[in-house]
């Protein structure tokens, strides 16, 4: 009946000595599999642990304290979440080889005042040795235990049964997992499954980029171990803007950030959530900022572009290395415009399709319509300003007011009227790069008129 569990599970007589155990105990313990049908190697670690005390067997915090409790009282334990440390010696000769010397190893106990030394299992009445390191292979599993008692017909305890469940991979998932989204979606991720990662899905989400601003002349004259501080420092707190509103933590580049919102698991609000996390990215970096210039270190600058759409998810890579990531025109786009908060001189730059998600809440001053390179669909792109709740001051509203003026007129081919505009609009704020643009391109348009059917669309040349 042992046999037929997938958990690791050992029977134990009063005295705590091995009773049975089952194939899942023993490759638990470090039993390699053999051939289909072939149980020599499993019989021989069978003989070799059966009337063993356990807790020589499974070298585990209080584990004979746990099991008598249960053998005394009846009384049943449960304890998550426990690292079990395997120790197995290979004879001499096999030091090198892979295979079939695995059933010519014996199990090992460290000794607990000097890890380095150890007893054959078993043998713990002679002196511990300090083994050739190369003959030891430590395994290192995480398991959640159980231990109950054997009762018999009458109630009465007649042994003890302990159940290993074997969690090293959903541990190192999650382990996995914490890197790149909080623990509650990581744990409602791993809910869903192994496959939700692995499979290829098609998916509506917001990717957000950011990227450090003249990253090379900011720590050229830096020793590499003040650059790695400042960049750990950095992306410490702009990470958490990420998490705080849901967000996948996608991948570093460099110095660059890629986030995801609504990937691996959806999320309705997507849009606003990539928005608000921009905002927050651009309130921490203030704060960052602050603490740098006490230290007399120069201030970071960061520009951060948004779009939304639909993008492929999934595992993707090669068999040496894969990585759960979002590939398509939404991640292009973002990508873009984070590059086109260069050219037009403003921190955060989003899409037409990020905006009209999430325009009630948001300031935005409607930049450019634009087609990027390798693209023949122009795209509306709005500099993000603050959220709709906080008011703008009477200046900024009449220079957005000026901005947009200048920009129906500029698109209405009335290059006359909106150079007189955005030259007035430079008036109130003269270093705006985007007006600084839009009187560049206007007085070229004034000399050289576009064709009658002119979109108003701006072509970039560059990425």
């Amino acid at each position: 009946m042992l046999q037929s569990l997938s958990d690791a599970v050992i029977s134990t007589d009063m005295e705590g000595n091995i009773v049975t155990i089952n194939d899942a105990a023993l490759e638990l313990l470090g039993c390699p599999e053999e051939e289909s049908g072939d149980r020599t190697l499993l019989h021989t670690w069978e003989n070799q642990l059966i009337g063993r005390p356990v807790w020589q067997v499974i070298p585990l915090e209080k584990i004979q304290s746990r099991l008598e409790d249960s053998l005394e009282t009846g009384a049943k334990q449960y304890v998550p979440e426990q690292t079990l440390k395997i120790n197995m010696l290979y004879p001499e000769q096999s030091i090198g080889e892979t295979n079939g010397t695995a059933s010519n190893c014996e199990l090992l106990v460290a000794d607990a005042d000097n890890p380095d030394q150890f007893w054959l299992w078993g043998k713990t009445d002679t002196a511990p040795i300090a083994y050739p390191e190369q003959r030891i292979e430590t395994l290192e599993r995480s398991i959640n235990l159980t231990v109950n008692p054997l009762t018999n017909p009458e109630g009465g305890v007649r042994g003890g049964l302990l159940v290993l469940e074997d969690i090293s991979q959903e541990k190192r998932m999650k382990t996995t997992l914490y890197r790149y989204m909080t623990p509650g979606v990581a744990e409602r991720v791993m809910a869903l499954g192994d496959d939700v990662l692995m499979r290829g899905d098609r998916r509506e989400v917001t990717v957000l980029f950011s990227d450090i601003r003249g990253y090379t002349t900011l720590t050229e004259n830096l020793e590499a171990d003040r650059v790695v501080e400042m960049l750990n420092a950095y992306f410490e707190t702009m990470v958490e803007a990420v998490f705080n509103f849901e967000g996948t933590l996608d991948k570093f580049i460099g110095d660059a950030i890629m986030a995801v919102y609504g990937a691996p698991l959806p999320l309705q609000n997507h849009a606003w959530a990539g928005v608000q996390s921009a905002l927050d990215m651009r309130h921490r970096l203030d704060r960052f900022n602050s603490e740098r210039l006490t230290q007399n270190q120069p201030k970071i600058r960061i520009g951060i572009g948004i779009s939304s759409g639909e993008v492929v998810s999934g595992n993707i890579g090669s068999q040496r290395k894969m990585e759960y990531t979002v590939i398509g025109d939404g991640v292009n786009l973002s990508s873009r415009l984070e590059g086109v908060t260069k050219e037009y001189g403003c921190d955060i730059v989003i899409s037409e399709y990020t905006y009209e998600l999430c325009k009630e809440h948001i300031w935005v001053r409607e930049l450019d319509r634009t087609r990027v390179k390798g693209k023949t669909h122009p795209v509306n792109i709005y500099e993000l300003i603050d959220y709709r709740q906080n008011p703008l001051d009477s200046a900024t509203e009449d220079f957005l007011g000026l901005y947009q003026d200048g920009r129906l007129a500029y698109t209405a081919m009335n290059f006359t009227k909106a150079l007189e505009i955005f030259r007035q609009a430079a008036k109130l704020r003269p270093s705006d790069r985007a007006v600084a643009i839009h009187l560049d391109r206007t007085q070229a348009y004034l000399k050289n008129p576009p064709p009658d059917n002119w979109d108003g669309v701006h072509i970039m040349t560059s990425k």
